[in-house]
């Protein structure tokens, strides 16, 4: 009898083990579900944000580096396409509600094509538009921002910085130590100009430095007229140096320091109404909203759930990069 009443006992538990483990089991299975229902309906929202259009003041945020196109080589930066940004401006300008445009700024620069490109669009506009420097606006980004009708910039922000630089790295020397030749095979003297495996000749850096002379007074020469300041009170601080945003206001490189309010205020006296903001971005494709809450999500678990509700700010480390 004591075998049998053990054996009872011994089944009695193994059946409340398997009940708790059903419970267990169950209840993973509705978290799990719940943290996929979750999860895709964050990829819907990240899909379709920006595309309810109904507002009348369009934002479009310049951020990081300026390029032409975006490329593998800028997979973990964040920077700003020229076509994209061509893009929305013409989506904005087609809407007959978006009546001012907002163009957010925090980019050191970058491309000269890229930089021009979006210049020229912003020129083109037949709506009101303000430049909002928050942190930084140097460079190529600063060329952006001249080209609108108004530039707030907060009184510590970075902005100027007219000026053209290149560089590249030459390993000639290295080779040399190493006992390596750089076999130099061209069709034309100038084919292998700025090569890092040879030191540039004196004729190639006055062909490099001409080039970049003239950018750069293409680029004083637009400011100029963009801000309907004299060329030659432009060239005189067309150093490359930067300045804070006060210093940009009595220069005459901005017209209004300030933030989001003074942004708003100028705005609604423009349009003469309340200014309702949307926010005109790039569309994502399923498989792009699917990695950035991905990536998204794994950060904030890894850093603590709590900590996921604190926005997220992220200051621009380079100041000085070419136009």
């Amino acid at each position: 009898m004591d075998h049998i009443g053990k054996g009872k006992k011994i089944i009695a538990q193994v059946s409340v083990l398997k009940s708790i483990s059903t419970s267990i089991f169950n209840a993973l299975k509705i978290i799990i579900g719940l943290i996929i229902l979750i999860f895709f309906v964050s990829i819907l929202l990240g899909m379709f944000k920006g595309n309810g259009l109904d507002g009348n003041v369009a934002v479009i945020e310049i951020t990081g580096t300026i390029v032409a196109e975006k490329d593998t080589n800028f997979l973990f930066e964040d920077v700003t396409s020229s076509e994209d940004i061509r893009r929305l401006i013409r989506r904005a300008e087609r809407n007959d509600k978006i009546k001012a445009i907002i163009f957010k700024i925090n980019s050191p620069g970058g491309s000269a094509v890229a930089s021009e490109e979006i210049a020229n669009e912003v020129k083109k506009l037949n709506k009101t538009s303000v430049a909002w420097i928050r942190e930084i606006g140097t460079s190529g980004a600063y060329w952006i921002a001249s080209s609108s009708d108004y530039i707030i910039a907060n009184r510590m922000s970075i902005t100027g910085s007219i000026g053209v630089i290149a560089s590249y790295l030459g390993f000639s020397g290295l080779l040399e130590d190493h006992n390596i030749t750089y076999e130099r095979l061209v069709s034309g003297n100038l084919k292998d100009i700025g090569s890092p495996f040879k030191q540039m000749t004196p004729e190639e850096r006055i062909l490099f430095q001409k080039s970049l002379d003239e950018i750069h007074d293409y680029f004083v020469e637009e400011v100029a007229n963009n801000r309907n300041l004299k060329k030659r009170d432009v060239e005189k601080i067309a150093t490359g140096q930067f300045f804070i945003g006060s210093e940009a206001k009595k220069l005459g490189l901005v017209d209004e320091l300030g933030g989001r309010d003074e942004v708003i205020a100028y705005v609604e006296e423009q349009i003469g109404e309340d200014a309702d903001f949307v926010v005109y971005e790039k569309k994502k494709g399923f498989l792009a909203s699917l990695s950035n809450v991905f990536n998204e999500n794994s950060f904030y678990i890894g850093k603590g759930i709590g900590n996921s509700f604190f926005t997220k700010a992220k200051l621009a480390d380079r100041i000085g990069i070419s136009t």
